[in-house]
């Protein structure tokens, strides 16, 4: 089976994405892959599988690599100074993280082009991306989440939630500008971190005690098909460095030890936020567990590595979402209207 997997981006989760890619070739090793990078200015490049290496990018020897443009259905590779053009038309596995990949701009470019994809759609990603609208998804579905405030830059309301509290980027994920704030001398700063990476920040109590846990799944071949339940090993928080790590990982972990109750609610809450919205994506939710209640922390549309880790078979869960992707029908364009106009005027 062919498929592409595009990577990079214009965003400051682009080498996680690049390591996602280079631990997703080992994984999908049985595909035929194809390696489409996004540099930073939006250029496409076809990049040699042999060359799927970090070096290649941080040196830019990528430059030297065949540039690619977007037809229908493909992406298109131009043929020496004759013209012609070699399409690339597998599959694309959606996997840049955050800006471009995770905010719809992707979905957008490849649903015009009409190119089958692997990911989310733009309705998905404008409730993921964000986590205020996260939070409204949540509030409209009966998902329980964490309660939260919204601070702005330029208007910024007085915060009543009580410390030690948690302050972090509304658009941006890996725990980046991500801070815990312990009391009100600590808050000038985390808010200031925060508002380096986005006009608009989240502020959610820190819950003490809490337990976390990590689902993944997908709908394919007319059923919902989840990962183990993970429950990671962290100290506050995972930071931006023990998350970059962790998108590298590409062994199968073990399986929490929870009970089957818990693991069904949290089925049906991923449930929830799964259907109806996020078809054709491979997503992982990751929950709270807290005082006996199942809380929504985050939505992951594209996550690390495609949370393959979580997978007992994740070629075959791959194959079988590449086969059941939605695709939305074109209104044919007939101009009768015009036509008709045109007729009664007697042009």
């Amino acid at each position: 089976m062919k498929l592409t997997i595009l990577f990079g981006g214009a965003s400051f989760e682009h080498e996680i994405s690049i390591v996602s890619a280079i631990t997703l070739k080992e994984k999908l090793s049985s595909f035929d892959l194809s390696f489409v990078f996004c540099d930073a200015d939006h250029t496409f490049y076809l990049i040699e599988p042999s060359k799927m290496k970090a070096v290649t990018f941080s040196r830019g020897e990528h430059k030297n690599m065949p540039r690619l443009s977007l037809t229908q259905g493909a992406f298109s590779q131009k043929k020496g100074v004759f013209g012609g053009a070699l399409e690339h038309n597998g599959v694309v596995l959606n996997l840049i993280h955050g800006a471009d990949g995770e905010d719809g701009t992707i979905a957008a470019l490849l649903d015009f082009y009409s190119i089958k994809y692997i990911g989310p759609r733009v309705d998905a990603c404008t409730f993921s991306y964000d986590k205020r609208y996260t939070k409204y998804l949540c509030e409209a579905i009966g998902v329980k989440s964490v309660r939260y405030e919204v601070a702005h830059k330029e208007q910024l309301s007085n915060i009543t939630i009580s410390y030690p509290l948690i302050v972090k980027p509304s658009r941006l994920g890996s725990s980046i500008g991500v801070s815990i704030v312990k009391d009100e001398s600590e808050l000038d700063y985390a808010l200031d971190v925060a508002f380096e990476f986005d006009s608009v920040v989240i502020v959610e109590p820190f819950l003490e005690g809490v337990k976390e846990y990590n689902l993944a799944g997908c709908f394919a071949d007319g059923a919902m098909h989840y990962s183990i339940v993970e429950e990671p090993h962290k100290e506050e928080f995972l930071d931006f460095e023990k998350k970059y790590m962790d998108f590298s990982r590409s062994q199968q972990v073990l399986a929490a030890d929870i009970s089957d109750e818990l693991v069904a609610k949290l089925r049906s809450s991923f449930d929830k936020v799964y259907r109806g919205m996020f078809e054709g994506a491979l997503i992982r939710c990751d929950f709270f567990v807290y005082q006996d209640e199942v809380l929504l922390n985050e939505i992951n549309p594209i996550p690390g590595s495609m949370a393959n880790y979580l997978f007992e078979d994740f070629a075959k869960l791959i194959e079988m979402l590449s086969r059941s992707l939605p695709h939305a029908k074109r209104p044919k364009v007939s101009y009768d209207y015009i036509h008709s106009i045109s007729k009664a005027k007697g042009k």
